[in-house]
């Protein structure tokens, strides 16, 4: 594709996504300083729906975005975005204001992302694997009679039950169970404990049958493959995009969003690195063909333990959208990082 053909495809573009509305020759000619006339500027866009990259909806003369054409914008015409520093102040305040404990940072992330993106925002909790390390357990005293038991992993997971102290048992007793436990499992992977090693914490660490059986639970219980959690936000936004005004569009894609295990399906269509962008019929769910999904993986330590995502039509602003969520997913495993503690 020459270089002409490259603007006028970019102006059609930025203009779609802004305005919504076909565009027409005379409305690039002038919004934009192309250095040339109405008459060409229709004899290229002739050329680019000849090549796929547009379409014309009806028979009037203004044209929209092929998935095609949005494809090679994302990848080669679209112009950097550059997130402001207020937005960027508005998250880490945000978080700092909205977050008190993990539950809240994956809830409070979809919450932002949607507002600040307005499309429907996905984020993908931390799945607990066999390939997840144990790091360490603690007791948080709660009156003279109970107590909580925390468990935490080292991708930030936190598992947490209240049980019956038995009588007698002191907070020193408490930590001392904690410091055996945390001493026999710290640093192992779950498919590395195994039944010898609970053998052994009931020798040597909890004589107490009733306290034994408690603790017992809650690390069964973390040992256990956790299902992968979704958090969502901004139904509503996609709801008020002129394209998705046809209800049986809009019937279709609310489908798929009511099914959490193939939300968490598509996301985990991609493992590529950085931000990823499918268009269109890329999507392979036909529930969301209408849809482009931006995703990117976030890690802790290193290991990717979930996603953050938006969905919304393929009039999508791009630029902006990976640009927040570039920023997001840093922030993300930013905070990640002090919930491990």
């Amino acid at each position: 594709m020459d270089e002409r053909k490259k603007r006028i495809l970019q102006a059609i573009i930025d203009d779609y996504i802004s305005t919504a509305e076909p565009v027409g020759s005379r409305t690039i000619a002038r919004k934009y300083d192309l250095g040339v006339g109405a008459a060409t500027i229709r004899n290229e866009m002739a050329d680019l729906e000849l090549l796929g990259y547009l379409e014309q909806p009806h028979t009037s003369a203004g044209r929209i975005p092929s998935a095609r054409g949005y494809r090679f914008y994302v990848d080669a015409l679209m112009a950097p975005y550059q997130i402001s520093d207020n937005d960027m102040t508005l998250i880490k305040n945000w978080y700092q204001s909205k977050v008190r404990n993990i539950e809240e940072v994956f809830q409070e992330t979809a919450k932002m992302l949607s507002r600040m993106t307005r499309n429907i925002s996905l984020v993908l909790a931390p799945q607990v694997s066999q390939c997840t390390t144990f790091k360490y357990m603690q007791f948080l005293p709660l009156d003279e009679t109970r107590a909580i038991i925390v468990v935490v992993t080292d991708t930030g997971f936190v598992e947490n039950k209240i049980i019956n102290i038995p009588a007698g048992t002191s907070l020193k007793d408490l930590q001392k169970i904690a410091n055996g436990i945390n001493n026999h499992l710290s640093g192992l992977t779950f498919d590395r404990i195994k039944s010898s090693v609970f053998r052994e914490i009931r020798r040597d660490i909890i004589p107490d049958r009733m306290m034994f059986d408690a603790t017992m639970e809650i690390l069964k219980q973390t040992l256990g493959e956790k299902n992968e959690k979704l958090y969502m936000g901004g139904t509503s936004q996609l709801l008020s995009q002129p394209e998705f005004q046809d209800v049986d569009k809009i019937k279709e894609i609310l489908t798929v969003l009511e099914e959490e295990r193939l939300m968490c399906d598509i996301l985990h269509m991609q493992d590529s690195e950085g931000v990823v962008v499918t268009i269109g019929q890329e999507n392979k769910y036909s529930g969301i063909r209408e849809c482009s999904v931006v995703q990117a993986m976030y890690r802790v330590d290193g290991k990717i333990v979930g996603k953050v995502a938006i969905l919304g039509p393929t009039r999508m602003e791009y630029g902006k959208i990976m640009a927040v969520l570039e920023f997001m997913h840093s922030q993300l495993e930013e905070i990640l990082q002090k919930f491990k503690l």
